[in-house]
């Protein structure tokens, strides 16, 4: 079983959100890395962009497929990571660190209780 870093939270769409006063930082996780296979391409969205929770903010390619990404909380984004753009694979090489995706200001600080504990994420996964 992977560890999942413990200071983050997750959501069954497979992202990880890492919350810092009112802004998150989101990327997938080691799991999702993990399926698609090597990443090819991120289609992120712009900054300034609105967000809702639960909604498709982009996609990722990969040697396998092609997958949508998911809010895991409504906001607007303040920041991508446009290394991403131009280096793909610093997801599969640094999922949780060099391949965060967005950063968003959090609108509505209730929709964090809807996310996963790392525990309760490893759970989900392993059924």
């Amino acid at each position: 079983m992977q560890n999942y870093p413990k200071n983050l939270v997750y959501t069954k769409d497979h992202e990880w959100a890492l919350v810092t006063d009112n802004i998150i930082r989101v990327g997938i996780t080691q799991f999702a890395v993990d399926q698609l296979g090597d990443v090819t391409m991120v289609d992120l969205p712009s900054e300034n962009q609105s967000i809702s929770k639960g909604v498709i903010f982009g996609s990722i390619e990969s040697v396998k497929a092609v997958s949508d990404l998911f809010a895991p909380i409504t906001g607007t984004v303040t920041k991508i990571n446009s290394a991403l753009l131009d280096a793909p694979e610093l997801i599969n090489d640094a999922p949780y660190d060099n391949g965060w995706m967005i950063e968003v200001s959090i609108d509505d600080p209730n929709e964090l209780k809807e996310l996963l504990t790392a525990t309760d994420y490893e759970a989900f996964i392993a059924q």
